[in-house]
């Protein structure tokens, strides 16, 4: 799933490919995936992109008013098209095609957008609305980690306010705190040396401090890898840096141990225990609610 800092790299890539530019047609190939109808998706013909910015997970596009807003959920992604075809695409079942956003003509061709899901659970969503908090997901999200308000008096209160809610819960909760997914949770925690399942409301003020810095330093230096990249190129650089998560069985990068895995119903998390879990392996929860 793109969490925080691919949507931010995305949005910075985006922005400098789209900025100034017209929005020709929106088609979508995925009817599941419109979630809005007024404005109409013709509302957005022939406005000009002014800015494209994230929202926690969300991205969006604002053009001349309008935001075109993106979820792109577990399975999406955006791949720029040098050129578009012409023809409007046609709702597939075997297409991973969800969306395309077709821009104005340069030189006799039409780039744009494909937006895509792959498997089959189809979560990806798309807005058009006038302001981005008519978008559900975005008007509840909590605060953004990586923002100046973010404080550690902040995180604190979080914390507290959570009671003994696990921790790998809390970091993930949109609600509570935008942009954390499964990915960086697994890799937050175990730069502050905490086991997934310490409750919230359990850490000593120096274990504060280290869990606001690893979500500090964690999110921000993956932020600063991805800017710059192309979309397509955001995906090879996250797994190349990803010390737990996603390495069941490989050594820990920091003690040598073996990264573990504890699997859910549709989810599973990452951990070292000798970085984590004062070498206790956990056990294998597959029926917990933690991370619905």
């Amino acid at each position: 799933m793109p969490e925080l800092p691919e949507v931010e790299a995305l949005a910075l890539d985006l922005r400098g490919r789209l900025d100034g530019r017209a929005l020709t047609r929106v088609h979508v190939a995925a009817f599941s995936a419109l979630k809005t109808y007024d404005p109409p998706l013709s509302a957005i013909e022939g406005t000009l992109v002014d800015d494209v910015r994230r929202h926690g997970k969300f991205l969006d596009i604002e053009a001349s008013g309008l935001h075109l807003v993106l979820h792109l959920a577990r399975a999406g992604w955006v791949r720029w098209k040098d050129e578009v075809p012409a023809l409007p695409p046609r709702p597939s079942t075997k297409s991973p095609l969800a969306v395309r956003i077709v821009l104005d003509e340069n030189d006799g061709v039409s780039p744009g957008l494909d937006v895509t899901e792959a498997g089959t659970k189809k979560s990806l969503a798309l807005y058009l609305v006038r302001d981005p908090l008519d978008v559900p997901g975005i008007a509840s999200l909590g605060p953004d980690p990586l923002t100046d308000d973010f404080t550690p008096q902040r995180l604190a209160g979080i914390l507290a306010d959570a009671g003994r809610k696990q921790l790998k819960g809390v970091l993930r909760h949109q609600g509570t705190i935008a942009g954390i997914g499964n990915a960086y949770s697994d890799e937050i925690l175990h730069a502050a040396r905490m086991s997934p399942f310490k409750p919230a409301d359990s850490l000593t003020d120096d274990e504060l401090a280290v869990l606001y810095a690893a979500v500090r330093d964690t999110l921000g230096d993956a932020v600063e890898r991805s800017r710059g990249l192309a979309a397509s190129e955001l995906k090879k650089e996250k797994k190349s840096h990803l010390a737990v998560h996603g390495q069941t069985g490989k050594p820990c990068p920091v003690c040598g141990d073996i990264v573990r895995e504890v699997s859910f119903a549709d989810s599973s998390l990452q951990y070292c225990p000798t970085c984590q879990t004062g070498g206790k392996p956990l056990a294998d929860r597959r029926m917990s609610k933690l991370l619905k």
